[in-house]
């Protein structure tokens, strides 16, 4: 009898002990894998998020920045973490909802390897042209590119980015127009030829496009998202212009490993929801071309994401676009 009144006071002592110390989540740092360079354009709301969430946790969150092949390098780093809780991932379009259709194998699959914490924001990308391009509006550009196929060209940072697949929507929903892709090693020098008249238009965010808008050596035709941008509240979006269900936007998410406890995910959808409510980080956010989206959850998370990889999927596989 003793010793079964010990094992059963053992049994709660255990239960206790495991209840007490989830309780305390998190005890000790945790890590955020940002899976591009420091100063990119993931990196840095990555960081604005981690302070603030490091204020509310009452622990260090710690950036580890892993870049590689389109951002798969570091994701994967998070796919295969222990779900303890203790690792986190700053979640991009590339490495969740374009590289699975872009690359022949994938390391890791964005659905079953993660479970989601929340969409922290979007990245509103623009349709800009250089000065001399004589087009103001949508209507009068694909007037311009129909009557002149083959001609145009329209610039990017690199095969299989995001701004690629912006051009490659445009070219499929604009009736299929005849224009060039001209892949950049990233934005910045694709915005310099872009301004300096070497390539007609581009796809770009609000960081690269806002200074050369002020400068006047480009000139915006219309917003990707389907919502004007807080940025430019003048500039309609493509969507309004006629092209209707165009889309094209960065975004930046929080996941965990799969099977990191459900109550630790709760810890973390609330540090974040927390976070996104306070107007500092609101204001930095967008002062970095982001509109944040408060009232995350882990379910509009997994819902938006199953949408992009059923959106962008057959824009990849129009594009041509493919990588090893």
């Amino acid at each position: 009898m003793l010793r079964i009144l010990a094992a059963i006071f053992f049994a709660f002592s255990t239960l206790a002990g495991s209840a007490s110390a989830q309780d305390k989540y998190p005890s000790k740092p945790i890590r955020l894998i940002v899976p591009f360079a420091v100063g990119g354009g993931t990196d840095i709301p990555a960081r604005v998020l981690a302070a603030k969430m490091t204020e509310i946790l009452g622990q260090q969150i710690i950036v580890d920045n892993r870049p590689g092949a389109g951002g798969n390098l570091g994701t994967d780093i998070a796919a295969k973490s222990t779900p303890d809780g203790y690792t986190i991932l700053l979640g991009s379009i590339s490495a969740f909802a374009i590289n699975p259709g872009l690359y022949k194998k994938m390391p890791y699959d964005p659905i079953k390897d993660f479970e989601p914490i929340g969409l922290a924001a979007l990245g509103p990308i623009a349709l800009v042209v250089h000065k001399s391009v004589p087009a103001s509006d949508l209507k009068s550009l694909l007037a311009l590119l129909k009557a002149n196929p083959g001609t145009y060209s329209y610039g990017s940072s690199g095969m299989g980015s995001i701004l690629h697949l912006c051009g490659e929507s445009l070219k499929m929903m604009g009736g299929g127009l005849d224009i060039t892709h001209v892949p950049y090693r990233g934005s910045g020098p694709m915005m310099v030829d872009l301004s300096a008249g070497q390539i007609p238009m581009a796809f770009d965010g609000m960081p690269t496009v806002l200074p050369q808008l002020q400068a006047g050596t480009i000139r915006a035709i219309g917003m990707g998202t389907t919502t004007r941008a807080r940025a430019l509240p003048d500039l309609p979006t493509l969507d309004e212009q006629g092209l209707k269900g165009f889309e094209c936007y960065f975004w930046a998410t929080l996941f965990a490993p799969a099977k990191t406890p459900k109550p630790m995910i709760a810890v973390l959808v609330d540090a974040l929801n927390k976070t996104l409510d306070d107007p500092v980080v609101l204001g930095r956010l967008r002062d970095l071309g982001f509109e944040p989206t408060p009232g995350t959850s882990p379910e509009k998370l997994a819902v938006f994401l199953k949408s992009e990889l059923a959106k962008w999927a057959p824009v990849i596989k129009a594009s041509g676009a493919s990588l090893d």
